[in-house]
């Protein structure tokens, strides 16, 4: 046969190498299905636990953090992004880049946007955005910030598509974004849907896992409250934040924001004001109309008076109940929805359903690796560095002998081959300001000139021979040093790593955290414990050693001016307090607040006033280190109220400021919303420096006068608004000028309506007109408010007070006194007053507080010191 093959022999089909293999179908289908699926579930539908993004929103972030487009550069237009990254890293077409680009510039969409657009980037109508090539975009700070310290090594970088360039696997991550922006994706068999949630109460709930990684999710909760979606809106129900919370799983009943205004011909109308998340505006208010058409809410007309700010119109029938039409709403229309979290994201190459814990985790696990990977680079870096600082350092201490050498040298190479030859000792170099950190440095016990050194040597300046330029690399040369210790420090302790990422976040949260958009409010059959507790006045007393406790504001009868008291508190054994301890501290509030607790040291910790141990009026209280997680050497200095303005808690969001004052005369303002997220371990309220320690904290708005007293009967009253606006951990600036061994005791905000009332140790006091007290410049050595004598004593206590106002006075040996201020006569600045109580031998006067009237209390409003 022509082919070789003989008539009955079987033709082989192929030839050569060539190999056919039988195949089931079903099988081959099975496996390429699940390569498919897994290629969509990790390189397309999920977000990485780490960064909180999906290939695709990493790839769009990078390109333009390669386009240079910073938070403080000018926008470029989204074509340009498009094309960068479909033409380097994502190859699959501008209709599939350009709406994920668009998405994280959409301010409804994201809690905090990753990128800056400017244009038409759609509306929360369901407007399409502009065409790419109208529209332009730059990053976000927070879009900055998950690829800062991208160039150090901190992530792995693997080839893009065609091999041509690398890109990122992970981006560094300054915040956890996963949970800041929520994410929603469907896959192959599963599906993602993250809410957004707060980056205040995120780096609250981090630090505390920083600081007790035993923490439980439960315990979470008290950090991290639950989700903050961007449109705001009412979250009803704490089972399913708890759920999802635990579990990883869980559905979260969203509801809008609604209230009712009258108008003018006297009908009521529902103005909602913030829309569930993920809701069309236009197809509610399409669907509103329906309803009203239909007659199926007592409603006439319903208009969309939206801006940049939600505003629904609906007029209501004369006759209708306002309370049923908004309960038919959430019935009948998306005014209610339900969002079911299925919290998936890929952890370690493999999609988990994760609780708040574990991505917590997962989050702080991956800021370590980086902490620790950019660690090691900039130890690296100053090493390099040091060691060209150190070649330049041996130079100039040998320069003439270098000089001759290099002008002796018939080439560069010559020239670098005999300097190369030079060694010195280790005291040498020392003598020459270099430190050998490392054994290999030297060679035989000797110091040689390395390459690098070498050609460093050869190229350097003319200049920089000079005496100035010598102390210059000296200087710069010492920095590093300390650098390259610092550093590594921190790679040789995990503690150092995590108080590195602690400070960091907190950085963050401080620069870029916003207020809570979204209230959480409890379901109908939920009962807050809170709402178990009757509302009452009490009065917290706190003792010099320690023990606090409350009790009823109606277990203190009101007593004349002079009266002789009754006591205050006995000791454990039925005996009047010891003379050793004494009650330091007298606070009265509603049981619904909060009590901010501020120590000498300069912390702030607080507590509800149920929460403090309730005892009888004689009883001597319980330890303060069974109520609060104080430190060794911490003793409260000062209480606030924060009075409840809902259910969720205290009002921390309200305008205004707290102001610090120190015993050596340094003051601050810090917002109150600087304080909205606390922990059980406390949090810096103001630097102290040594020696001095915090003696007073009052709640102001920003634009008030203040006065204050020392113990040596001198005061100044200036304007806070010469103490501008500062963060917590600032130390303030200076008060009041004192003389030696003079301290403040007290500080007041000046009230025109009120006086200052101000008592020495002995039992005496008087009230002043705000008016007699100039104002001064800050800082300055201030004027007499109280004329000091034997008979006075030295002043203890000062404070603003009204007519109708009442006092608790202490003294060191227990007696208590309330007494109506009315009582007390007005007299001079330069005076020494009159007599307040009689005290016994020995005793002395040790406190004033200001007794909240009933009023008051049941009004829940504002903030008392």
């Amino acid at each position: 046969m022509p082919d070789g093959t003989t008539d009955g022999e079987e033709r082989p089909l192929l030839s050569g190498a060539e190999h056919v293999e039988s195949r089931d179908v079903s099988e081959e289908m099975r496996n390429c299905f699940l390569d498919y699926a897994m290629s969509v579930i990790i390189s397309r539908a999920l977000p990485d636990v780490r960064d909180g993004l999906k290939p695709s929103q990493r790839r769009i972030l990078y390109s333009m953090h390669e386009l240079g487009l910073a938070p403080n550069r000018k926008h470029l237009k989204c074509a340009k992004i498009v094309g960068e990254t479909m033409g380097n890293y994502h190859p699959h077409g501008d209709q599939a880049i350009y709406p994920t680009l668009v998405h994280m510039a959409q301010p409804w969409a994201m809690r905090d946007p990753l990128i800056d657009g400017q244009g038409n980037f759609g509306s929360v109508e369901g407007d399409p955005p502009a065409a790419m090539r109208y529209t332009e975009a730059r990053l976000t700070h927070l879009g900055s910030l998950l690829m800062a310290d991208m160039d150090k090594e901190t992530v792995d970088f693997v080839p893009n598509y065609d091999e041509t360039r690398t890109e990122p696997v992970v981006f560094p991550a300054a915040f956890p974004n996963l949970l800041v922006n929520g994410s929603t994706g469907i896959a192959v068999g599963m599906a993602t849907n993250i809410p957004p949630h707060n980056l205040g109460e995120l780096v609250e709930g981090v630090c505390a896992l920083i600081d007790n990684p035993a923490l439980t999710p439960e315990e979470l909760l008290k950090f991290v409250r639950g989700p903050d979606f961007p449109t705001g809106g009412i979250v009803v129900g704490h089972d399913g934040i708890r759920n999802y919370f635990l579990t990883g799983k869980g559905s979260i009943r969203l509801r809008a924001h609604l209230h009712v205004e009258e108008n003018r011909n006297g009908r009521s109308t529902l103005i909602v004001d913030e829309i569930p998340f993920n809701v069309n505006r236009a197809t509610l208010v399409e669907r509103i109309g329906d309803l009203i058409t239909e007659k199926l809410i007592d409603a006439t007309d319903v208009r969309d008076e939206s801006d940049e700010n939600t505003r629904v119109v609906i007029e209501l029938r004369r006759d209708a109940v306002p309370k049923v039409v908004e309960n038919n709403l959430y019935r009948l229309t998306p005014l209610e929805t339900i969002f079911a979290v299925n919290s998936l994201a890929i952890d370690g190459g493999r999609p988990r359903t994760l609780n708040l814990k574990e991505m917590l985790l997962c989050y702080l696990e991956h800021r370590r690796e980086v902490v620790l990977r950019r660690s090691r680079y900039e130890l690296r870096k100053a090493e390099e560095r040091a060691e060209i600082l150190e070649g330049y350092l041996v130079a100039l201490a040998n320069l003439d002998e270098f000089l001759r050498v290099i002008r002796g040298a018939s080439n560069r190479e010559a020239a670098r081959i005999e300097l190369g030859g030079y060694e010195f000792t280790r005291e040498q170099v020392e003598a020459f300001g270099i430190v050998v950190r490392h054994a290999e440095r030297l060679e035989n016990g000797r110091y040689v000139l390395s390459d690098a050194q070498l050609d460093a040597i050869l190229d350097l300046r003319l200049y920089q021979l000079t005496g100035l330029e010598r102390e210059k690399i000296l200087d710069e040369y010492r920095k590093l040093m300390d650098r390259a210790r610092e550093l590594e420090g921190i790679l040789g302790s995990e503690t150092q790593v995590l108080a590195l990422i602690r400070a960091e976040l907190l950085e963050v949260a401080a620069k870029r955290a916003t207020p809570r958009r979204t209230e959480i409010v409890p379901a109908e059959g939920e009962i807050a414990f809170e709402d178990l507790v009757a509302r009452e006045s009490v009065v917290i007393t706190l003792t010099h050693k320690g023990y606090i406790k409350r009790t009823g504001l109606a277990n203190y009868r009101v007593q004349r001016r002079g009266g002789r008291g009754v006591i205050g508190m006995v000791a454990q054994g039925g005996e009047r307090t010891e003379e050793n301890d004494f009650v330091e501290h007298l606070f009265t509030a509603s049981t619904h607040d909060h009590l901010i607790f501020f120590t000498t040291a300069g912390r702030a910790y607080v507590e509800r006033v149920y929460e403090i141990p309730e005892m009888a009026r004689a009883a001597k209280g319980r330890s303060i280190a069974n109520v609060l997680e104080l430190a060794p050497d911490e003793e409260i200095a000062a209480l606030l109220r924060v009075g409840a303005s809902s259910a969720e808690g205290a009002a921390w969001d309200r305008p205004g400021f707290l102001f610090f004052c120190t015993a050596l005369g340094q003051v601050k303002k810090t917002p109150l919303s600087e304080f909205a997220h606390m922990r059980k371990k406390g949090i810096r309220a103001i630097s102290i420096s040594e020696g001095d320690r915090l003696i007073d904290v009052k709640f102001t708005t920003g634009d008030r006068e203040v006065v204050l007293i020392t113990k040596r009967g001198l005061s100044i009253r200036f304007s806070e608004e010469e103490v501008r606006s500062m963060g917590r951990i600032a130390a303030g600036v200076r008060g009041i000028r004192l003389e030696r061994e003079d301290r403040v005791v007290a500080a007041a905000v000046v009230d025109p309506a009120a006086t200052l009332l101000v008592a020495g140790s002995n039992g005496l006091g008087k009230r002043t007109d705000f008016d007699e007290y100039r104002r001064q410049g800050r800082g300055g050595k201030g004027v007499i408010t109280m004329k000091m004598t034997k008979r006075t004593g030295e002043v203890v206590a000062a404070l603003a007070v009204v007519d109708e106002d009442e006092l608790m006075l202490l003294t060191q040996k227990g007696l208590t006194v309330r007494m109506p201020v009315r009582g007390i006569r007005r007299v001079g600045r330069n005076t020494q007053g009159v007599r307040l109580l009689q005290l016994d031998q020995g005793d002395r006067l040790i406190s004033v507080a200001r007794v909240i009237p009933e009023q008051e209390e049941e009004g829940e409003e504002g903030l008392l010191a």
